[in-house]
């Protein structure tokens, strides 16, 4: 397979090669070249409250498929491998709470820092216990009560999601309530790339969403580029529902609707004036993908006012043009397409991150 190549002069680039979203060796190769640096959501701090409250995940289900277990160990919240050390059996199965974790197969013990206490009949194993005895600690990123860790620690926390925290440090992230009754999965038989490349243009809002087009100064709309992510300004009519900025954020003045951040490589951050849409697109194969809507809501009052409103048809919207364009790809008469060089700047970034990590020889790209 040759690099993977996007000009870096947008006025001069291609898009990714159709190949990118059609070809098993890729999907195989994102995953530990993109994904596993990176960082992405892994639950709420909220339903770990309580010391010894444990809750097993699974990193990428139908993907990477990382069995993992979040624990609060007195008071510090934890993340580390669920699988015993022993005989690589799931140590906790279901979300409850406990005082150490203990293997249900041979009756390996663990502290809920992951550290190794007991195993029955061990006593003539040479060299035991050792280190690698004890479960894999995983770093963990904490934003009000949003949880992130990364599998392959490739990158600081803060080296990505510095500017998205910078940019509204005045929103109340610790007030923020998840709502499961609010959220939803949906299945999109579309490749993962294809869906966020989507969401990092604005060029098809008045074309696909009519609604949402209603409630935006499309001549407004502005994208803003940083290292591992970007954020798209969505400007308010003069009689739309906005922030009520204050003085210190650097959009004081402006009739911000919506704030849709995007980090790389698929978490999108729309934050509306009644509280935060965080959508996760998690790949489940070469052309298909699912994507989490996790509702958390700040002003319930709000609900259903301004660009905020009608998430799920405009996710609708989106999934019927995505779900067409991964037929589209597929055609042996489109090898790539070309860039809108003022509404398509997220889209050849997101491109470009694709390249540098795929190309990279080592986990992350310099």
């Amino acid at each position: 397979m040759q690099p993977l190549y996007v000009h870096p002069n947008i006025a001069e680039a291609h898009t990714l090669p159709a190949v990118f979203y059609t070809a098993d060796y890729y999907l195989r190769e994102s995953l530990q070249k993109i994904f596993a640096p990176m960082w992405l959501y892994v639950g709420d701090a909220a339903t770990l409250a309580e010391p010894g409250t444990t809750q097993p995940f699974v990193w990428l289900p139908n993907y990477g498929n990382e069995p993992l277990v979040l624990a609060n160990d007195g008071g510090t919240l934890r993340c580390m491998s669920n699988v015993c050390t022993h005989r690589a059996n799931l140590l906790v199965t279901e979300p409850c709470r406990l005082h150490h974790i203990r293997c249900g197969y041979h009756g390996r013990q663990f502290s809920l820092a992951g550290k190794m206490l007991h195993m029955p009949e061990f006593k003539e194993v040479r060299h035991f216990p050792c280190p690698a005895d004890d479960l894999h600690q995983l770093p963990l990123g904490q934003w009000g009560n949003l949880l992130f860790t990364s599998v392959e620690a490739g990158i600081p926390f803060q080296t990505v999601f510095a500017e998205m925290q910078a940019r509204i440090a005045w929103y109340p992230m610790d007030r923020l309530q998840r709502r499961p009754d609010l959220s939803k999965d949906y299945e999109v038989a579309a490749n993962w790339a294809l869906y966020c490349e989507n969401y990092l243009e604005g060029f098809h809002i008045p074309f696909v969403h009519a609604g949402l087009n209603k409630e935006l100064d499309f001549g407004e709309y502005s994208t803003e580029l940083f290292r591992y992510s970007n954020l798209q300004l969505g400007i308010g009519k003069d009689d739309d529902v906005c922030f009520d900025l204050p003085t210190t954020s650097p959009d004081y003045g402006k009739k911000v609707a919506a704030y849709y951040f995007w980090v790389f490589p698929n978490m999108m951050f729309n934050f509306y004036p009644w509280g935060l849409s965080l959508n996760v697109v998690y790949p489940t194969g070469t052309s298909s993908c699912k994507v989490s809507f996790i509702a958390w809501v700040l002003h319930e009052e709000l609900l259903g006012e301004g660009a905020g409103s009608g998430l799920d048809e405009v996710e609708l919207e989106d999934e019927a043009i995505v779900q067409q364009v991964q037929q589209g790809v597929r055609s042996r008469f489109y090898q790539h397409g070309r860039y809108s060089v003022l509404h398509e700047q997220g889209t050849h970034h997101f491109h470009q991150l694709i390249c540098a990590f795929m190309n990279a020889t080592q986990n992350t790209p310099a």
